[in-house]
């Protein structure tokens, strides 16, 4: 038994875009300890992201940078084979245009999480997981990147310096191997909220997710995502931090929430 006192949930969240709507950002915010907000590039235009820093402000709920490979048409889930350099510029770009919407909400930008085909590029390719890394180096070294366990982009974070967090999935199918089931493949995808609960809790508690073949795979996570744009992201969410509560582990976030002067 490997009990947590205490984890992270987090979710993703400005992903609406103009007259279109994704996810249900109000509820989830009464839910989650952290939010992952879009900083443009993959999806959030500029007054979904001000009102979503809003009211992760008013709730106390810490607010991070969900970064992206600019990709709007894809959602952010279409690899890009971007000039180191340039993913770097990029990834300031979106940093400094989410910090300015938290100015304007008294509270910042306090962690950094890449989204979709970055997040999993970052896993391995160790040219996009430096441009990441010196990104975030640069813009602010106190800000801390979450990441699956085992990956590249963690480990130079860890060289550089920086807190790193490591990631679970609560509605995302695991391989033997630790990873994730890609999407569109049978059990990438889980829509049972209790399920779903019970096995966050075996996370938290023990360590340990049920894999697609049916084994055990050891996951060792400090933040747990629902993603906000799943069917019955809300319901899922409450429901593991329901089970979470039941189970003796408290959902806090892995940073404080600190408010900002303006």
């Amino acid at each position: 038994m490997n009990s947590a006192a205490a984890v992270d949930l987090n979710a993703d969240l400005g992903e609406s875009f103009g007259t279109w709507r994704l996810g249900d950002d109000e509820a989830m915010l009464d839910v989650i300890s952290s939010a992952n907000v879009a900083c443009g590039f993959h999806a959030g235009d500029a007054l979904t992201l001000q009102r979503t820093c809003a009211a992760a402000a008013d709730r106390g709920v810490v607010v991070g940078a969900q970064v992206s490979y600019r990709d709007l048409a894809g959602f952010g889930r279409r690899y890009i084979a971007m000039d180191p350099t340039e993913l770097r510029a990029d990834i300031l770009y979106q940093l400094g245009a989410l910090e300015g919407m938290c100015r304007v909400a008294d509270t910042r930008v306090r962690y950094v999480k890449p989204h979709g085909a970055l997040y999993h590029a970052v896993y391995e390719d160790e040219d996009q997981a430096r441009a990441l890394v010196d990104a975030v180096v640069t813009y602010d070294a106190d800000l801390p990147i979450l990441g699956l366990p085992g990956a590249v982009s963690l480990r130079l974070a860890e060289q550089a310096g920086l807190r790193v967090i490591t990631e679970a999935f609560a509605d995302r199918g695991y391989t033997s191997q630790g990873r994730l089931v890609p999407r569109g493949q049978d059990g990438a995808l889980l829509h049972d909220p209790q399920e779903v609960a019970e096995r966050m809790v075996r996370l938290a508690t023990e360590g340990v997710v049920t894999d697609v073949e049916g084994g055990e795979v050891e996951v060792r996570a400090q933040s747990i995502c629902t993603h906000g744009d799943s069917p019955g992201a809300v319901e899922m969410a409450r429901a593991v931090s329901r089970a979470l509560s039941e189970a003796g582990v408290a959902v806090s976030s892995f940073v404080p929430f600190v408010e900002e002067d303006r």
